[in-house]
């Protein structure tokens, strides 16, 4: 997803950050450097503690630990426990103990640096440990996962990093606030008049060529997950990144895309990807939580909840994680 106003364009940087593409708009183009400055920290902190492709972050020696108590740090904490509630509220669908399961399908990587369509044939697949299984102590901040146990915080992470930035941006700066990454975006602060109109597309990082869907945001939140940005091929296989707990796998494909908003988009990361994982579950789930979503199917074929709105046209860059 990326974000046009409707009338003055406010001051944005893009550049590239978590293997994705971080966006920063602010409503006053003097604030621009100092809320860079903000996004940019949040950036490198929540790379060095929960990237799974950094040999000196936290995630990487926290899951090199498996079996043995240690103790985190607050920041690895913060993004544990959005992982954790992430997993308790979906019931199991959105579970941080893929770590595993992610590896073996061949996500072992940068996706940059992804086999684009490799020979060697697709693992065993194994249900994910269950976040139950994993053993905290939010006082005391220890944790201990089962043995041969990997935590992948990536999901919950970045939006909880979106949430944040836009939330610290906002406040220094006293101006409205956007920022996205990838398919996690999240405002703060007074919105443009007119709100921030978000284009939505399944690729943040390609053109739209002619008009799509877009809707107007004042507050909050959208995510958008997807099947087809981030996918791969394995042993005759065509494989993508949101892996169901129950089974080890690519989550069955029947949603193409689905975009969720929320008070903050942890939230609405967490709801959009339980319904990715979901598939044909996804539409009573998601009518359950009173969340406004759009779904589109394998077909085109869109599905709105919650009183999302009718698509109105949008051009420019839009996108989905």
């Amino acid at each position: 997803m990326t974000a046009r106003t409707q009338a003055s364009s406010p001051a944005r940087v893009d550049f590239p950050a978590l293997g994705t593409t971080a966006t920063l708009l602010v409503t006053d183009p003097d604030a621009l450097p100092d809320a860079e400055e903000i996004l940019r920290t949040e950036l490198r902190a929540v790379d060095l503690t929960c990237s799974r492709f950094r040999p000196d972050s936290e995630l990487t020696r926290v899951n090199l630990g498996a079996g043995v108590p240690t103790t985190v740090s607050a920041p690895f904490a913060d993004a544990l426990r959005a992982a954790l509630r992430a997993a308790r509220i979906t019931g199991g669908a959105v579970d941080p103990t893929v770590g595993s399961a992610v590896i073996a399908l061949g996500y072992d990587r940068t996706f940059a640096s992804v086999r684009p369509d490799d020979a060697r044939p697709v693992p065993v697949a194994r249900p994910a440990p269950g976040w139950r299984a994993v053993r905290w102590d939010p006082r005391t901040r220890r944790l201990c996962l089962p043995a041969r146990t990997r935590l992948d915080l990536g999901a919950t992470a970045k939006a909880l990093t979106s949430d944040r930035a836009a939330r610290r941006a906002a406040s220094a700066t006293g101006c409205g606030v956007l920022v996205g990454l990838g398919g996690d975006l999240a405002v703060a602060g007074t919105a443009p008049e007119g709100g921030w109109r978000i284009a939505l597309a399944e690729d943040h990082a390609q053109p739209v060529t002619e008009p799509g869907p877009a809707v107007a945001v004042t507050g909050g939140a959208l995510a958008t997950s997807g099947i087809r940005v981030r996918a791969w091929r394995r042993g005759g296989r065509t494989l993508h990144h949101i892996v169901d707990p129950a089974t080890g796998e690519p989550a069955a494909a029947v949603w193409r895309t689905v975009t969720v908003a929320a008070a903050t988009c942890v939230d609405a990361n967490t709801a959009s990807t339980a319904a990715v994982v979901l598939g044909e579950r996804a539409v009573p789930w998601l009518r359950s939580t009173g969340l406004p979503a759009r779904l589109v199917g394998l077909d085109g074929t869109v599905v709105r909840l919650g009183g999302w709105p009718p698509d109105f046209p949008a051009t420019g860059l839009g996108g989905a994680r």
